[in-house]
């Protein structure tokens, strides 16, 4: 065979397909295929909550029951402790467990996203992405039901005197919050879902992280005792959940917020979602062969 001969076969020979499942552009795709796909996953959130509350008479006003006895009970008795005024400190208490739910949420049912629907990952020709969105839709069902609370407790102690249009930055804020749930839910997810064991440890760290974070207490309380006591409450700062509650809680209750909790959690809103791609674009295939 002469060598042209051998020259023009190598060109013909073609090239075996390079697979693009491990690229931005495809992480990328998921999610806004997902999205687009929002009439399933709205679908699939209300049955969620259908489901869990069926033949019951009141229905998802349980989370809202459960959510107004639990805030009385710890507004009552800390109020008490820390020799806080109840119409200050029972609204403080009330918003930051509304908020928490939400928090808590995304951190603990996010890491068991996919594991749960392992039915339909395996069986339905979806993106991955769908899943999440519905578990965010999901919390936030269940935060629309606890902001029952917030309005009752807004007319009951004259919490409405102290809002002002400043108030309005809950709604920013809220959103910050559906931003970083997202974020959250791929990377817990995605990793719990390979290696089991990071969902309990995840469910024992957002416990510890209840008690440090300042739902049941104020820094205000700390630093009013002086000394080395007030030096400590500055160790709240470092509670990244501190951050995302003081954006929500602050304007809810008409008390002013400084702007630097707003760059903080923007922050960390960019990197979590550079993880989050990253996770997507070198994982996101794996993910039905690990559930």
């Amino acid at each position: 065979m002469s060598t042209s001969a051998v020259e023009s076969e190598a060109i013909v020979t073609p090239t075996p397909p390079v697979s693009d499942s491990q690229t931005f552009r495809r992480a990328f795709r998921d999610m806004r295929h997902g999205f687009a796909q929002r009439e399933l996953w709205l679908n699939l959130g209300w049955q969620d909550i259908k489901q869990r509350y069926r033949r019951s008479v009141i229905g998802p006003f349980w989370i809202t029951i459960a959510t107004g006895v639990q805030a009385t009970a710890i507004g009552i008795l800390y109020a008490a402790l820390l020799d806080m005024p109840l119409n200050e400190f029972l609204p403080y208490v009330t918003v930051g467990l509304i908020v928490w739910n939400l928090i808590n949420a995304s951190i603990i049912e996010g890491s068991e996203v996919f594991i749960a629907n392992e039915g339909l990952i395996k069986q339905l020709p979806s993106a991955l992405s769908v899943h999440i969105y519905r578990l965010v839709w999901r919390q936030l069902l269940f935060f629309a039901h606890n902001l029952v609370i917030y309005m009752i407790m807004v007319v009951a102690f004259g919490v409405w005197r102290d809002l002002s249009w400043a108030s309005l930055a809950a709604i920013p804020a809220i959103a910050l919050l559906v931003l970083n749930a997202l974020w959250v839910s791929i990377v817990f997810g995605i990793f719990a879902t390979r290696y089991r064991d990071i969902a309990p440890i995840l469910s024992s760290l957002t416990l510890l992280l209840f008690v440090l974070t300042p739902i049941m207490w104020t820094t205000q309380s700390l630093v009013a005792q002086g000394g080395a006591v007030a030096d400590r409450a500055r160790i709240a700062e470092l509670n990244p959940l501190f951050h995302y509650l003081e954006i929500v809680r602050a304007p809810m209750i008409g008390q002013p917020q400084e702007l630097y909790h707003w760059y903080i959690v923007l922050g960390i809103t960019v990197v979590g979602w550079a993880l989050a791609i990253l996770a997507l674009r070198k994982y996101r295939a794996r993910v039905p062969y690990w559930v």
